[in-house]
Order: C-alpha cells, then structure tokens, then sequence
C-alpha cells in the first residue's frame, strides 16, 4: 500500500492511512465562510458545554455528557452531509454534529432543561439525546452500539427504494466492543449499503481505556477483515483531514461503493460525563496533552495563518456565541415544565388502526385450515395490499420458507427484494427493522424460536419498544416479529420456553398469542397495519393440530387487538387462558359437565393490550376464577391477571382466584419428564374441582 500522505494544519503534521485513499489539504474545496462557519459551530458546540455545565452547578440541569475534544470530526461530517436528505444516528456526545446538521441552540437547551417544548424528547429523556424529523435524526438513546444496526436497517430501505442517501451513525471506541457493532459493519459491507460508520476515538470508555478493549489499541486495524468496507484513519482533531476524508467517504457510499469506518483519533476535554472524575484513573500528563490538540486552538491557529480569520474577529464571534447561547437559556428557563398528566402519554400510538368499536365476529365460511397456513396466507395478503412491507429472518427466504414452512412460497410471489434470508443473528434481525420502519418500511421479521430472542433483547425493550415515547411520538416504529414458542414438541430445554411474561415487561410492545388458525389470521393481518411494535407468538405446538384449525376468514378479516374470546359459555367457573392451554381447558371444561360444573372459557387472544372488560364480567358472572398457562407459575402472567380480578371483582368472588401453571424449572426432552413439568389436563380438571368445591 503506498505511503499516506501528510495533512496539515495549523503547522502540525500526522499521518493518515485510508486504506487505498490518498488524503490531501482540501483548501480550494472550502470557501472562505465555510471554514468560518465551521469555526463558528466549533465554538458554539464548546459554549454550550460550558453553559450547561454552569446550569448544572446551579442545579437546573441534572446531568450533562460532552462534546470539548469531539468537535472538529463531527462538524466536518455533517458539512459534508445533506441535512434532511441524508440520515443520521449520532451518539449522546454528538452535540457538534447536531448543531452543524441544523439542530438550534435553542432546543438544545430545552432538552437539557427538561422542558415540555424539547422536540427531540418532550423532557421524556436524559440530556443530550437529540432527534428532529426534519433532519432524520431519530430520537436517540442511552445504551451503547444500539443504533448501529438501526442504522444499517435505515440503509437497507436506502438501498431497497433506490435512492442517493447516506447513513451516516457514530460513537465512541468503546462501543466497539458490542457485538451489535460487528454484527452491523458486516451486513453492511455484505451488502454495500450506504452507512458512515464514524468512530470518534478518544481512547476512554468512560474509566477503561483503549488497550483493554481493542485488540492492538486499533478500531481501524480490528475492521480491515470486513471486505467492502471503505476505511479511514484520520486526526479527529484535524477539521481540514476530517472534511476531506467525509467528504470522500460520503460520496463513495453515495455511488454504492460500500459503507465506509472513520476511525477518528480526538481527545476528550472533560470527564466522561457530570457524574465521573477523571482525574481518579487519567494523569494530569494524559489529560494535558489532549489539552495542547484541542481541535479549536489548532483551527483558529491554522485560520489566523491563512489570513482567513483575525483575532479580533475571533474574539468578537466569542463574545456574540456567549451572548446568543445565555439568550437562549433564558428562553428555555422560561418554558413551562413537563404536566404530569402526560406522562404515560405515547407509550403506544394514540389510535389503534383497526378498531374494535362496533365489531361484531362474523361466521367464516372458508375452507378449514391449519395455524401455519393462516400465518402464511396472512402475509401474502398483506403483502400484496403494502408493498413497503418486507419480510425477512433466518430460513425463511425460498423453497424452504422457514423451519416450520410458515413463509413457503412468498419468496417465489414477490421476489427476493421483498422476502429474504438474514444473518443468524437475532438483534441484526430486530435492529434492523427498527431501522427500516424509521424510514417508513414495514418490516415483519422472524426470530425462529422464543428461546433465542434473546440476544435481540436490548433492541427490542430498550430501542423499538420505546421510541414511540422517548421521541415524545415523533417516531414510529411499527416492526412486527414473529416467533415460534410453547412446549408439547419434545424440544427439550431450548425449542420449548415461553417469552410472554417477560416481554410483558416491555411498555410499547404489543404482545399476540392466538389460539386458532382464524385468530392467527385475523390478528397478524391487524399486526400488519398497526403503527405499534407487535410480538407475535405462534404456538408451535399448534402450526398444524386438527382442533386449533377453523375456516379461513377471508381477506378482509382484521381482528381488533384487546377483544378477548368467551370459547365457552359457563355458569359456575371462569377458565381465564390463551395459546395451547385454551384447548386444555376446554377439554377439561367438558369433564367438569359431566360433574355438573359449568365451565365458561375465555381466550384472551392478545396480552397486551388486554382486555379486562370480558375477563372482569366472567368472573363477575361465575364468581369463581381459574387461570392457566403454559409459561412457569413464578412471575407469569397469571400472577397479574389474578391481582386485576382481585382489586376489580373481590366481592363477587365465591373462592380464591386459583392458578394452573407449568413448573419452575426448564422444559426437558424426553416425554415423561416434558409432561410432568408442562400443565397436562388433568392438572387444570383437579384445579376445577377444587374450585367446585368452594
């Protein structure tokens, strides 16, 4: 590889590899406002740190994260970006960035005033977590490396709808140690996508410094396996190095040559944040040398040389940046404060989609199907009627379309574009997505087993299920995902747990766990067009048993979420239940008859949003409750359930609210054990009749 040339600035010289690239002073690029105006937000960026660091001491900021030492690589990025036209996934201490791309001093402040006018949070967030719909900015968050795969989902609509943008995301060296990040720069160079991977490198991950999480201290280095992947190695210091190597990065992925890494060496100037001390594991050595590469000195040194910038000028741009961010501070401090009436506001969209005011259940007079079929014949209708609908996960792309064949045949109707195979790799699939429905996809995907969702956990709870609210309803993220879970399989530990009690944990997501091949139907149908994130459960158990079949409904069937099923009329005892135990205790409902015990059924249908209008006035009507599921009885769902009937319907109550649930411990593989853990029959029959007997 040749040689990297020399950049220069300010008459300091490094060097810069960029892989194949050759990096020189872009001067003539730069008009003479531009570098002033470059100049101009680098200050600003390091005003308003010192302004809010004020408002912290006074006590009217809470915490505050900074940008001091940042400022020149995200000033030369977003300069070279087209705002509003191009994405951008910035990282909590991309202040500069912000500013540069077009987000005002003034909401700014309100965000870190925790105003009721912050447009990027609605004081829902922390400081610094800056989002703007006019920009594509989505809303961001807290946890490390989970915008990542966002971004690249974000690019894969870019990429899908043929179009000129970038992705442009960003974070600290330390975020490369999450797996996400990996995950996201492979897919990413596999497929050529649009993303600016901006890595701004200032060798502390809060207390933990860079030996101890890179191998050989290099990001730029750990990525050069990625082939397709454009790499730079640049001075973050340096705004002139950094415009050049934005600017080339940027139109490379613009043209479809591949997604680029800049891995920029800068400094950071303050702590890691409010709440950290530096100078408890940094020596005063360290942390003076990144004083002497402040990146500001250094520009407005290089700028006074050139003759472009005097310094009186300098002076009186600092004077003027001072009192136009202390004006606007006072704006903000006089903002009214969050109403607390609010704020469970916007944890799901404000009106569901597919109502069920006034829905009556029509008799459906198709041909009798099977609950696999219904989950296919479901998406291809769907697909056919949105064609910004996508579908994608592992296997289920071809003639196999997936393990359980749910998605056979819908790559052969509507192309590979549409209906394709990932990475194994859970979060990607749901990170993604997250991703895509931003850009206003809609994204069904399939995680193939409940008990492997989890390394998708982190973007599901803490990224697609809260964007909705921590964007102040801004943002919509309205991602299906499908997986497959339940017991009755011999699938031992691993092929048969249920997730639902713990996605219930979830605010934001929508959880659906039908019991018949209609419900299925009708209820991913309405999943389809929702604006909220929804889990779809599907009992596998169940894909292709006679008696959770029915005649198919027919393609304008849209099963309202929060309506919950009475399967059985009964006048003595309410069975409260869903998935695979509603045929269990409609089989044992029938048992108790033959006792004389009338047995009522109902089938909630959907956990959340869950409809305690049916499940309240059966119990009232029968005054007797048993609930089952399948999931272990610590912490399941029932537990709730029981807990709402006895603060709503303690006084109608004849007995105590019983449960029947599977055992606290894992589901094993061979037949009598998977039987003695997992609720059998006879388990909810002796629940009944001692119920019966109250």
């Amino acid at each position: 590889m040749a040689s990297p040339r020399k950049v220069t600035q300010g008459g300091k010289s490094r060097g810069s590899e960029a892989g194949n690239i050759l990096v020189e002073t872009p001067v003539k690029e730069l008009m003479r406002e531009k570098l002033l105006a470059a100049y101009q937000n680098m200050l600003l960026a390091r005003r308003m740190d010192e302004k809010m660091l004020l408002l912290l001491k006074q006590g009217k900021v809470f915490f505050h994260i900074g940008v001091s030492g940042h400022e020149a690589i995200q000033t030369a990025v977003a300069l070279a970006l087209r705002p509003g036209f191009d994405w951008a996934y910035p990282y909590y201490r991309g202040l500069a960035f912000s500013l540069q791309l077009g987000v005002s001093v003034d909401d700014v402040l309100l965000n870190a005033l925790h105003r009721a006018a912050d447009p990027s949070t609605g004081g829902r967030q922390m400081p610094a977590h800056y989002g703007d719909r006019k920009l594509r900015i989505p809303t961001q968050s807290s946890p490390t490396g989970t915008q990542y795969l966002q971004a690249v989902g974000t690019a894969m609509g870019v990429a899908k709808d043929g179009s000129e943008e970038v992705v442009y995301v960003s974070s600290g060296e330390g975020s490369t140690s999450e797996g996400e990040f990996h995950e996201a720069v492979n897919w990413a160079s596999r497929e050529r996508y649009p993303v600016i991977f901006c890595i701004e490198n200032n060798k502390w991950a809060i207390s933990v410094p860079i030996s101890d999480q890179v191998a050989g201290d290099s990001v730029y280095e750990m990525t050069a396996g990625y082939r397709g992947l454009n790499r730079y190695l640049v001075d973050g210091t340096n705004f002139l190095e950094c415009y050049k190597v934005a600017v080339e990065a940027i139109e490379k992925a613009r043209r479809g040559e591949g997604p680029a890494l800049i891995d920029a060496d800068v400094v950071r100037l303050l702590p890691h944040s409010s709440s950290d001390d530096h100078s408890k594991y940094r020596s005063k050595e360290d942390i003076e040398a990144d004083r002497r590469r402040d990146p500001i000195l250094s520009f407005e040194r290089y700028l006074i040389e050139q003759g472009i910038l005097a310094e009186a000028e300098s002076e009186h741009m600092r004077h003027e940046i001072i009192q136009r961010v202390d004006e606007a501070a006072d704006r903000a401090e006089n903002e009214p404060l969050p109403d607390p009436t609010t704020a469970v506001m916007y944890v799901y969209s404000p009106s569901p989609m597919v109502s069920k005011e006034g829905f009556v259940e029509p008799e459906h007079s198709g041909q009798k199907i099977v609950m696999v079929d219904a989950v296919n014949h479901a998406l291809a209708e769907e697909m056919e009627r949105n064609p910004r609908m996508l579908i994608y996960g592992q296997d289920v792309a071809g003639r196999k379309g997936g393990v359980f064949t749910a998605t056979k045949g819908l790559t052969e109707k509507f192309g590979p574009e549409r209906v394709f195979n990932s990475p194994l790799a859970e979060a990607s699939i749901v990170g993604t997505a997250t991703g895509l429905a931003l850009r206003g996809h809609k994204p069904v995907v399939e995680v193939q087993f409940g008990d492997y969702i989890w390394p998708a956990m982190m973007q599901l709870k803490n990224e697609l299920a809260m964007y909705r609210y921590r964007s102040h309803n801004t943002w919509s993220c309205p991602v299906v995902v499908r997986v497959a879970v339940g017991g009755y399989i011999h699938g031992g530990h691993y092929h048969s747990q249920n997730i639902e009690s713990i996605f219930l944990h979830c605010p934001g997501l929508r959880i659906v766990y039908p019991s018949t091949a209609a419900d299925v139907k009708g209820l991913l149908k309405t999943a389809c067009r929702e604006e909220d994130p929804v889990l779809f459960l599907e009992h596998k158990g169940m894909y292709r048993q006679s008696f959770a079949g029915s005649p198919e409904p027919d393609a304008d069937y849209l099963l309202p979420f929060g309506l919950a099923k009475v399967v059985r009329e009964g006048e003595d005892i309410t069975i409260i239940t869903y998935g695979m135990m509603v045929q269990r205790s409609l089989e044992a409902a029938r048992k108790l008859e033959d006792q004389g015990v009338s047995v009522e059924v109902v089938d909630l249908r959907t956990l959340n949003p869950l409809d305690e209008e049916t499940m309240l006035n059966s119990a009232k009507k029968t005054g007797k409750v048993l609930i089952v599921h399948e999931d272990t009885r610590t912490t399941g769902f029932g537990g709730d359930l029981a807990a709402i009937i006895m603060e709503n319907a303690f006084q109608y109550l004849d007995g105590p609210v019983l449960r029947v649930a599977s055992k606290d411990a894992p589901i094993p593989y061979s037949p009598p054990l998977e039987s003695a853990v997992l609720v059998q029959e006879r388990d909810i029959t002796k629940a009944l009749e001692e119920l019966a007997r109250f």
